[in-house]
C-alpha cells in the first residue's frame, strides 16, 4: 500500500512544528525521515497512525486515512513508537499477542493461527526464551524488541517505526533492520521510519525526506539527499561520506582539528 503526504501541518499548543510537508512511498517501498532532533520527524508518523491531529491530507492506498475507523486502521497500519508505554507486569508473550487485536471480534479469544504467528515472529526476533518473563524483568533492547514483536504479528501492509534501533545492541539492530527488510519483500510491507543514523537509513531506504524545522528540505535517494553540505547545515555535523559498492554508503563523523 502507498502512503501520501500532502500539505501535512501540525499544530501541538502554540507551535506549528510541522508546516506544508509533502513526500510518499509506494507500496512496498522503505521511506527514512531524516533530520536533527526536533526536525518533526515522529510528529509525521504519529499524524499517519492517527494520533495527533492535522491539515492537510494523507492518503493510504489512495484513500483519505481522516476516515478510516480506528479498528481498520489498526489493520492498515502497525506503530513502533519510540518511547511505548509498557504493562511491565504483563509477560512478554501476551504483550506481543496484543498486536493480533485488530483481527479479534467482539470478546472472540485467539486462534491456533494467532498462536502461530505470535510464535513465529517470537522466534524471528530471539525472544522465545523470554516469551513468559514480564516486561519489567528484561532490557530495554528486549523490551524494544517486543514492541516490534507486537507490530509485526499484526500483519498490517504498513508499518511505521519511529527509530526503532533506540537501545539496541548491534547485532540486534541488524537482526531487527534485516527482518523488516525481509518481510517488506516477503509481504510487500511498506515501510515509514524516522531515523537518526545516517548510515543506516542510506542502506535500508529506498528513499529519505529530510526534514527540519518541520518542512521538508529535499527528498530522494540518498545519494542525492546525503551530501556533506547539507548534512553540514541540517544536523551541524562534519563528515566523511564514502560510497563503496564493496561497502555501501557510510556516513562517518570526522573529528574535528583533525
Amino acid at each position: 500500500m502507498s502512503v501520501v503526504i500532502r500539505g501535512l501541518s501540525v499544530t501541538l499548543g502554540d507551535a506549528e512544528v510541522v508546516s506544508g510537508l509533502d513526500t510518499d512511498i509506494g507500496g512496498g517501498g522503505w521511506l527514512g525521515l531524516i533530520g536533527p532532533n526536533g526536525a518533526g520527524k515522529s510528529t509525521v508518523l504519529r499524524a499517519i497512525v492517527g494520533i495527533v491531529d492535522y491539515l492537510g491530507t494523507i492518503e493510504i492506498a489512495g484513500r483519505a486515512s481522516g476516515p478510516i475507523d480506528r479498528k481498520e486502521r489498526a489493520r492498515m497500519v502497525a506503530y513502533v513508537p519510540q518511547r511505548p508505554q509498557l504493562p511491565l507486569l504483563m509477560n512478554v508473550r501476551d504483550y506481543v499477542m496484543l498486536g493480533r487485536t485488530p483481527h479479534l471480534s467482539l470478546f472472540a479469544s485467539e486462534t491456533r493461527h494467532d498462536l502461530k504467528i505470535v510464535d513465529e515472529v517470537l522466534e524471528r526476533l530471539e525472544l522465545s526464551r523470554l516469551a513468559r518473563r514480564e516486561l519489567g524483568e528484561i532490557s530495554g533492547g528486549e523490551a524494544q524488541r517486543a514492541v516490534l514483536g507486537r507490530a509485526l504479528v499484526q500483519q498490517a501492509p504498513i508499518l511505521i517505526m519511529d527509530e526503532p534501533t533506540t537501545g539496541l545492541d548491534l547485532g540486534h539492530q541488524e537482526q531487527v533492520l534485516e527482518l523488516t527488510d525481509e518481510l517488506r519483500h516477503e509481504r510487500n510491507l511498506t515501510v515509514v521510519c524516522a531515523m537518526h543514523d545516517l548510515t543506516v537509513a542510506a542502506q535500508f531506504c529506498d528513499k529519505l525526506t529530510l526534514i527540519d524545522h518541520g518542512r521538508v528540505v529535499t527528498s530522494g535517494p540518498a545519494r542525492e539527499v546525503l551530501s556533506l553540505e547539507r548534512i553540514a547545515k541540517h544536523f551541524g555535523a562534519s563528515v566523511t561520506i564514502i560510497d563503496n559498492p564493496d561497502v555501501g554508503f557510510i556516513v562517518a563523523p570526522q573529528r574535528r582539528g583533525r
